[in-house]
């Protein structure tokens, strides 16, 4: 016995067409940006990513429909949704990446969850709220990464290490650079690196600095390694 047209259990051939190409667009948008960023889960992720939740949400919501009307049997649309949910914790968990330093990769982690619920939006039929939400993830990945960029970077410390050959002489000139720079240094250290064979003397200087808002890295390290003295300089 065949389900009614206006079933909630009844979708047809082309709706489902329709919501797992929505299902590869959004994903494709939001991959792009991804992409574009140089992320390890991008385009391709975020479109698989998509479009697996939307046929699970499909799957779960009318693959069973024709246990519809079976007296024993009790249908839960919401069952294979929860498991993707946490599939997709595992998959996030893989492009988290901790360097004994910094922890690398959280947002990739949070849009492929993000990604994943909008699947399951589409997959439901929500696809009002399943375009809305990507409009709001792109606004967050690209606008206001601009912002933190442009405002926020300076609230940032970083790990200035400077190799030279005098230590007096380069304190005293790195000091009243990231001073004029308005600079901020919040720890610095000193350790002799001598060269034991051909004793020319080799310090190693390690500063953390906040640069003021829109301060550039490369900029700063380009006037540090043209003073007199400098024979290398790095930031993390």
């Amino acid at each position: 016995m065949g389900l009614a047209v206006d079933s909630p259990w009844y979708i047809s051939e082309y709706e489902i067409l329709v919501r797992l190409l929505v299902a590869v667009l959004l994903g494709g948008l939001i991959g792009l940006e991804r992409e574009q960023s140089n992320h390890a889960a991008g385009l391709r992720t975020n479109i698989l990513v998509c479009l697996g939740s939307c046929l699970l949400m499909l799957l779960s919501v009318y693959g069973f429909s024709a246990f519809v009307n079976e007296g024993n049997v009790r249908l839960d649309p919401a069952r294979l949704a929860a498991q993707v949910i946490t599939g997709i914790g595992f998959l996030g968990a893989g492009v988290i990446l901790f360097t004994g330093k910094t922890i690398t990769g959280l947002t990739t982690a949070a849009t492929l969850w993000v990604v994943s619920a909008i699947g399951l939006a589409i997959g439901a039929g929500f696809v009002y709220a399943a375009v809305f939400a990507t409009v709001l993830v792109l606004i967050t990945l690209w606008a206001l990464n601009k912002l933190e960029k442009r405002f926020l970077s300076g609230k940032k410390e970083h790990l200035l290490i400077i190799r030279a050959a005098e230590q007096d002489v380069i304190l005293e000139t790195v000091s009243k650079l990231l001073t004029e720079r308005n600079i901020v240094i919040r720890k610095a250290s000193v350790v002799d690196h001598a060269d034991k064979e051909t004793m020319m003397p080799d310090y190693m200087v390690r500063m953390k600095v906040t640069l003021p808002g829109g301060g550039s890295q490369w900029q700063l390290m380009d006037e540090i390694k043209r003073l007199e003295g400098v024979r290398a300089v790095s930031m993390e």
